[in-house]
């Protein structure tokens, strides 16, 4: 997530250019929520995943440190039942996005989803750049981003596809017996650093989500800043109003 707005982005450039743009009202997000100056960011289905499985780790972080860390295994006790807790909230952590993605409730996340999938030209040049600065190197053009940047789209690709895997390594420790050892000893292996390699990118993703509190209010409210959408995600901004031309916001 980028972070505040720079200087004039208050400003929120296009606003006049609303009134003349002469687009009907009436359709998609943009149209039903940019009046009063903001879009519809995330949807409720998205904001109760989103904090289900925020919920759902943390549980896991702790009763993972509890069975892991010796002086939290002497505070707590109950290693069998801390285990028992560990393995359910793993198992119960891709639950609230298959519910969200079952029916007609899940329209946003499944957009987004295929969002996070596309990857434009703009979204590798930006990863090349490394993401630094808020525009291209030496042109003074700000990157014309979609709604998710590409350090978004990695950190969703990685969580996914690292989350199968400490759900696959974790119901082999927990249901080991049918298993040989050598399969058991890898799994230890890749489930102990994979975890806490998990815990560091949720460090980071939480700190950047803190960093930016208007991207973090979106996740509360669902509500982003017209501004904000200008400045970090244009592209997006352009695809919600219906139009090709230079972000700016409709108006009623």
């Amino acid at each position: 997530m980028a972070g505040t707005h720079p200087p004039g982005a208050a400003s929120r450039p296009g606003r006049g250019a609303a009134a003349r743009s002469g687009h009907p009202a009436g359709t998609g997000a943009a149209e039903r929520d940019s009046a009063g100056g903001w879009l519809l960011r995330f949807d409720r289905v998205e904001r109760v995943v989103h904090w289900l499985n925020a919920s759902l780790f943390a549980l896991l972080v702790l009763t993972g440190a509890a069975l892991y860390l010796t002086p939290l295994q002497s505070l707590i006790g109950r290693r069998e039942l801390v285990e028992t807790v560990h393995v359910y909230a793993g198992m119960a952590l891709p639950l609230p996005v298959l519910a969200a993605l079952s029916g007609s409730w899940g329209r946003g996340l499944r957009a987004d989803l295929a969002r996070i999938n596309r990857w434009s030209a703009e979204d590798r040049r930006w990863l090349r750049s490394g993401g630094r600065g808020g525009a291209r190197r030496g042109t003074g053009v700000r990157w014309r981003l979609g709604k998710f940047n590409p350090g978004q789209k990695l950190n969703a690709a990685f969580s996914a596809g690292a989350g199968l895997v400490m759900l696959g390594t974790g119901c082999l420790l927990r249901w080991y017996r049918p298993f040989p050892l050598d399969w058991r000893v890898g799994a230890t292996f890749v489930h102990n650093w994979l975890a806490l390699l998990f815990v560091v990118v949720v460090a980071g993703h939480v700190i950047l989500a803190v960093s930016d509190r208007d991207a973090m209010g979106s996740m509360l409210t669902g509500r982003i800043d017209v501004s904000w959408a200008a400045t970090h995600a244009p592209a997006w901004l352009d695809e919600e109003v219906g139009t090709g031309a230079p972000a700016r916001e409709r108006s009623r």
